[in-house]
């Protein structure tokens, strides 16, 4: 037991020494840059993707601190009923006035996996359960795939949902009626070779909303 102490504040001590030394190497390019940051922040895109530890955002990306506004859950689900979901957008879109909206799924996606198969994976069951839906609606086109392709395009297929649901939302489309810019985009990260697909479903304003969805 005290070994797997001593191992676990090893890994903890190391985190720290890292961030010591990026902190340290940051201020030495730059004095200014952490007195900058603290100011607040202006970022342009809001990242919604998977908690998945392969998705590092910042560094797929090349982006630095204060660039990405980012929401991560299990399988990058955009439910439009999550308040945790909901607020983010919400601080994203009215207050950072972000320009870009990025859904985010990957390829081998685990919730994804889990929510295709049988097998229980305790209360992720509920979370994942639109995602069965969703294979559901469109089972025969994933039956007919490959089962190494089946995930893949499930996961993408969560990533249109996503898009969409985004799309529907009243301050989205407030942010349109005040003429600004503001674009919602899906991707798929290929963890085989780190590249982002975009999944080419941009949606730019309420003209590409249905009409049921245009609140008054």
């Amino acid at each position: 037991m005290a070994s797997q102490v001593q191992e676990a504040n090893s890994t903890i001590k190391e985190i720290i020494e890292n961030n010591k030394e990026w902190a340290a190497d940051i201020q030495q390019k730059n004095p200014s840059y952490f007195a900058n940051l603290s100011k607040g922040q202006s970022p342009k895109l809001l990242w919604i993707g998977c908690s998945d530890s392969r998705m590092a955002v910042d560094v797929l990306t090349k982006t630095n601190p204060g660039d990405v506004f980012i929401h991560r859950n299990i399988a990058n689900r955009i439910p439009s009923e999550d308040l945790s979901a909901l607020s983010v957008i919400e601080f994203a879109v009215k207050h950072l006035k972000v320009e870009h909206i990025i859904v985010a799924g990957h390829t081998g996606c685990g919730g994804v996996k889990a929510a295709i198969s049988n097998g229980s994976v305790g209360i992720l069951d509920h979370w994942l359960r639109p995602i069965k839906d969703l294979y559901i609606a469109n089972q025969a086109e994933l039956d007919a795939l490959p089962d190494n392709e089946r995930v893949d395009k499930l996961g993408e297929l969560n990533v249109i949902q996503g898009v969409n649901t985004v799309s529907k939302l009243p301050v989205v489309h407030e942010a349109w009626k005040e003429g600004r810019e503001l674009y919602i985009h899906g991707w798929m990260l290929q963890l085989h070779s780190g590249l982002l697909k975009d999944l080419d479903i941009s949606v730019a304003g309420l003209k590409q909303v249905e009409d049921i969805y245009k609140l008054h």
